[in-house]
């Protein structure tokens, strides 16, 4: 099995509802994705995928997406305030969270058909949550 991984960096801000912490109230982070891709069979230019392809994929979504936005669940009453004075927001089903980001991730990835494997969100720099599917392998022989 054959792996790459591309890490990608971005700011964000987000709150959680019922949770009882600090994080019920809006706060901000430097996160970090550790996008992992993997295959049996490398294609005709000896790669997984090629770094740049990565970048340009998940980057350019992150960048549009999340980065310098506020991620809020869709219940969330900062979501009408943050519409209502126009205000970057990103919204999700779910909280927030380190492991819903990683999986949010994951799904636009697969949504690429990327040969994704794994995504580990880092929400500092001593915490993450990792989302993966279980022996998944992709074979891109013949790409490029």
């Amino acid at each position: 099995m054959y792996t790459v991984t591309k890490q990608i960096h971005f700011c964000y801000g987000h709150r959680l509802l019922d949770y009882d912490g600090k994080c019920a109230h809006p706060h901000g982070h430097n996160g970090v994705i550790e996008i992992e891709l993997s295959t049996n069979a490398l294609d005709k230019r000896g790669m997984v995928y090629d770094f740049g392809d990565i970048k340009g994929i998940i980057q350019e979504w992150v960048d549009k997406a999340l980065d310098h936005k506020m991620i809020l669940r869709k219940d969330d009453p900062l979501v009408l305030i943050f519409r209502k004075i126009k205000e970057p927001y990103f919204v999700m089903n779910d909280n927030p969270t380190a492991e819903a980001l990683a999986k949010l991730i994951f799904d636009y990835a697969d949504s690429k058909k990327l040969p994704i494997s794994k995504v580990k969100f880092w929400e500092t720099q001593s915490s993450f949550a990792t989302y993966s599917v279980p022996s998944r392998s992709i074979s891109i022989m013949g790409k490029n």
